[in-house]
């Protein structure tokens, strides 16, 4: 553990909370770099833009740039140019990411492949019946990340990863999903750090998505009892995090332990 390199971050339960910052969270960022760790952030919100992420965490005291992010809906962008390349896309979204989807096609009268992101007032129940209809005439259907909810100040929305089981079981077909808890997401992410996956802390609030998925590419797992943190599944759960803390508040203890084992 005296290897550690870098430190990742997911950012919504993690450092904000409906874009209002957790207590801590800035220092705890300040902290890693005082340390000389590399810091990265990755995360599944597609209700904004990398740049706007970044500039949401500016806003909240925590300096970041765009290219330190790593968006399920970057990722997504990667993954159907290759995939699907020219093919014309319908995105059914909470909020505009385009900016990261550079280089697709939009079209929503008649697509090739169905992107998913994340859940909201979107997700009806006339747009949800056609996302199945185009699944079952053979249109691939993309999502941005299996995520099954969030955390907002309001208490749990609940998000993609709860629909897609559905689809698949009417349509017979796995539906690709690309960011968290998708391990592509963590490998670009510590590339992107230029550190290797066994030097690298992952700090989330998803007790799947997050960590244990990280743990699984070899990261070092934090869970934070924050955001979507419900101590029921972390008791249900065989598998364990590395560690478990009460907030970012307290990592630059635990980084001071680990750095020092």
């Amino acid at each position: 553990m005296a290897d550690i390199e870098g430190v990742l971050f997911d950012i919504d339960g993690v450092l904000l909370t409906s874009w209002q910052p957790i207590e801590g969270a800035g220092e705890a960022v300040r902290e890693v770099r005082r340390r000389g760790l590399a810091c990265g952030f990755l995360t599944n919100t597609t209700s904004r833009s990398s740049t706007l992420i970044a500039q949401g965490l500016c806003d909240a005291g925590i300096e970041v740039e765009a290219s330190q992010i790593v968006t399920a809906a970057r990722l997504t962008g990667e993954y159907v140019r290759a995939t699907y390349p020219d093919a014309r896309a319908w995105i059914l979204n909470h909020g505009d990411v385009s900016a990261d989807l550079e280089g697709i096609e939009f079209d929503d009268a008649d697509p090739e492949v169905v992107i998913l992101g994340g859940a909201g007032p979107e997700f009806t129940h006339e747009a949800l019946s056609r996302v199945l209809e185009l699944l079952l005439a053979g249109v691939p259907v993309v999502a941005m990340h299996r995520g099954m909810m969030w955390e907002t100040s309001g208490g749990l929305r609940i998000d993609t990863g709860t629909y897609l089981p559905g689809f698949e079981e009417v349509a017979g077909v796995n539906i690709a999903a690309v960011g968290k808890p998708s391990l592509t997401g963590f490998l670009t992410a510590t590339e992107l750090m230029h550190v290797e996956p066994e030097a690298t802390v992952m700090v989330g609030d998803d007790l799947i998505g997050d960590v244990l998925s990280s743990q699984r590419v070899g990261l070092t797992g934090v869970l934070v009892r924050t955001g979507k943190f419900r101590q029921t599944v972390l008791d249900l759960s065989v598998q364990k995090p590395d560690h478990v803390i009460d907030s970012v508040a307290d990592l630059p203890a635990l980084l001071g332990v680990l750095l020092e084992a």
